[in-house]
């Protein structure tokens, strides 16, 4: 498979399972729009996709029940889905599926570190030359409960790394923990956070806005800009 070249340049929501999807539902009700939005699995089975990763095979699905409660999910919505389903095997079961173009995108992109969906679409991201992506429901570990996480997380990481390089803006949903993106602003620069007047960066365009934190609204004012930051409650032994 080539390049899809109606990708080229486009802005792309990818949609995954975790808590964090609420932010893109809420991004939507402000006035946010993509150009495509590619879901992770079952995600498809609530939110409209115009893309679809299903990395495991399809026999995970309908022969199995290894897939949890998503499994009846995607028994349901497999058969009749039109978008395109991006699989590792292609299944009679499954008429939209098409076998990802694995060896393409390891030689464009030098790389065969796929340990999760997530990564393989994030590969096929950088393949098309998306210009940015925003990540949503892809959360891999918890603050509230720090005995449970995801595997993966490390493998996302690198593949926005690399998107990153390779000038293409990314976005996480603030209640991620997908780079530190849950971590409050002005905390997230190891040692300018310990100063009285922490430095926050915010990119913009191909470049970074770095300010003081009493100060960084206001320059974010003047590039039409303003610091989304999540609102949590006090923690209990603050009241």
């Amino acid at each position: 498979m080539e390049p899809i070249e109606s990708l080229e340049g486009k802005r792309v929501a990818l949609l995954g399972l975790g808590i964090s999807q609420i932010d893109y539902v809420i991004s939507l009700e402000n006035g946010k729009v993509w150009d495509e939005v590619w879901a992770i699995n079952s995600v498809a089975g609530a939110l409209r996709c115009d893309r679809l990763f299903m990395m495991d095979p399809a026999s995970r699905f309908f022969d199995s029940e290894d897939a949890g409660k998503q499994t009846s999910v995607m028994r349901k919505i497999l058969p009749k889905i039109k978008v395109p389903v991006y699989t590792c095997e292609l299944d009679e079961r499954v008429p939209s599926a098409v076998e990802y173009p694995l060896e393409k995108i390891c030689n464009y992109t030098k790389c065969a570190y796929f340990n999760n969906t997530v990564a393989y679409a994030l590969g096929f991201a950088m393949y098309n030359k998306v210009s940015a992506i925003d990540l949503f429901g892809i959360d891999f570990s918890y603050r509230n409960d720090l005995h449970f996480a995801e595997a993966g997380r490390a493998c996302v990481e690198f593949w926005l790394c690399k998107l990153m390089e390779n000038d293409i803006t990314v976005g996480v949903s603030p209640r991620s923990t997908v780079l530190d993106a849950d971590v409050p602003a002005d905390e997230r620069l190891y040692g300018y956070h310990r100063l009285e007047k922490p430095l926050v960066a915010v990119p913009h365009k191909d470049s970074w806005i770095i300010s003081t934190n009493d100060k960084i609204q206001e320059v974010l004012q003047e590039h039409d800009m303003q610091l989304v930051t999540e609102t949590r409650p006090p923690e209990p032994y603050k009241g």
